[in-house]
């Protein structure tokens, strides 16, 4: 058992703090230096002194109280607004900021349960349907809720998208949701929202759309020519999005969005209580206190960028994703699906991706690998432009050594905690 950790008797200064801090960090994952492509999202220099400034400058206020901090209240009014412009959302639309993906995507579903239960629907344990690539956190939020989750097989047909087909056969009368992804986090392919989209109007169902990876890079992406199809709230059967400030919109972390196409439907999402001896309490999402500086540097680095500046760091994530393909493509590897934003997984016919996966961790890259099928994973930031190269030199003489059952020693099946 490990030795339990007391309280000094005496604090430290800061000099010492400071110097135990660097060293504490010394051997965490190099993401400054181009090698990390999962958790960082590396925006370069100047956007991360910004969102150290802006997140210090809020760091001791509360967003739970919008009379005590008016100006976070403001802050939050605008980032959801711009969220709801870009993601063509009706007049009407409403959301909040979260803590991340898991928190937006559980209050998406506490919200649609909510709604069914108001309509008479799945008034003891529902159900909802989604496709096998669909994130981990929807089941995490249903364990918490005691909702059945149904997960339902990709198309066979090598695209990596949601079964429509499949999905519809999954539903039933307990249904309190349906889910696509823009973009799923294993391949990184946008399931096809306009065909779920039509299945949730023509079967009265609730659409959410996970965009938490793509909600602030596919509309970018789109703008510079890229093949980004229909995705958010443009379509008749969305209800909600949960979109990640923390990833590509560059923020500091934690901060999301939860959106919904109306005021209507936001209303089934708040906690409202007042039986208790204290003075009644209006939450929107499931935190009480809500960190000011993450609401204060997601504003900052949206006005801070706007849509010349997203334009420019996502079409530069776009190059470095087709120097990937082009580049491993070369040495062999198939690409998973037609990726079109920031996320990639390939895999090789001859070559286990996990051993591959090892030989470059020894070598410092952090990144990932895909389960289903076992295939390396990519999620790059504009930082990368600089160091793919030499990711992808490196990936070649790992081949090499793989290949001639040299490599392998360090093969690792990564798991993150």
């Amino acid at each position: 058992m490990e030795k339990r950790i007391r309280l000094p008797e005496q604090g430290m200064t800061q000099d010492q703090l400071e110097a135990e801090l660097v060293e504490r960090g010394a051997n965490d994952a190099k993401w400054r230096d181009g090698k990390t492509a999962v958790y960082v999202f590396n925006a370069g220099l100047e956007i991360e002194r910004l969102q150290k400034l802006a997140y210090t400058s809020f760091m001791s206020e509360n967003g739970l109280g919008p009379l005590a901090f008016p100006s976070l209240a403001q802050m939050e009014r605008e980032v959801v607004s711009m969220a709801l412009d870009l993601l063509h959302a009706p007049s009407g639309a409403a959301g909040a900021i979260t803590s991340g993906g898991t928190d937006s995507i559980t209050m998406a579903i506490k919200t649609a349960r909510d709604f069914a239960r108001s309509k008479g629907r799945a008034l003891s344990v529902g159900n909802i349907v989604l496709p096998q690539s669909a994130h981990l956190a929807f089941d995490k939020a249903a364990h918490l809720m005691d909702i059945e989750v149904r997960r339902v097989p990709l198309k066979t047909d090598g695209s990596y998208e949601a079964d429509c087909t499949g999905m519809e056969a999954a539903c039933d009368d307990d249904t309190i949701m349906i889910v696509g992804s823009a973009p799923n986090f294993p391949h990184g392919i946008i399931d096809p929202i306009p065909a779920l989209s039509d299945l949730a109007t023509q079967k009265d169902l609730w659409l959410h759309v996970d965009a938490c990876v793509g909600g602030y890079f596919a509309p970018f992406a789109k703008m510079n020519g890229e093949p980004v199809p229909s995705f958010d709230i443009e379509n008749e059967g969305v209800h909600s999005m949960s979109a990640d400030l923390h990833k590509y919109g560059y923020a500091a972390k934690g901060a999301s969005t939860v959106l919904f196409r109306s005021e209507e439907l936001y209303s089934f999402m708040p906690f409202d209580m007042a039986g208790w001896s204290g003075a009644p309490m209006k939450t929107p999402t499931l935190a009480g206190t809500r960190p000011g500086g993450a609401i204060s540097a997601a504003w900052a680095i949206m006005r801070f960028l706007g849509q010349d500046g997203y334009c420019w760091l996502q079409g530069k994530v776009c190059d470095t994703r087709k120097r990937v393909e082009r580049g491993v493509k070369r040495l062999g590897f198939e690409i998973l699906g037609s990726p079109v934003l920031g996320l990639i997984a390939f895999r090789h016919p001859d070559l286990h991706a996990y051993a591959l996966y090892g030989e470059m961790y020894a070598r410092g890259w952090f990144t990932s690998v895909t389960k289903e099928p076992p295939s390396l994973h990519l999620m790059l930031s504009p930082a990368h432009a600089d160091f793919i190269d030499d990711y992808l030199s490196d990936l070649a003489e790992v081949c090499e050594l793989v290949r001639r059952g040299e490599g392998g020693k360090q093969a690792v099946k990564p798991r993150y905690s």
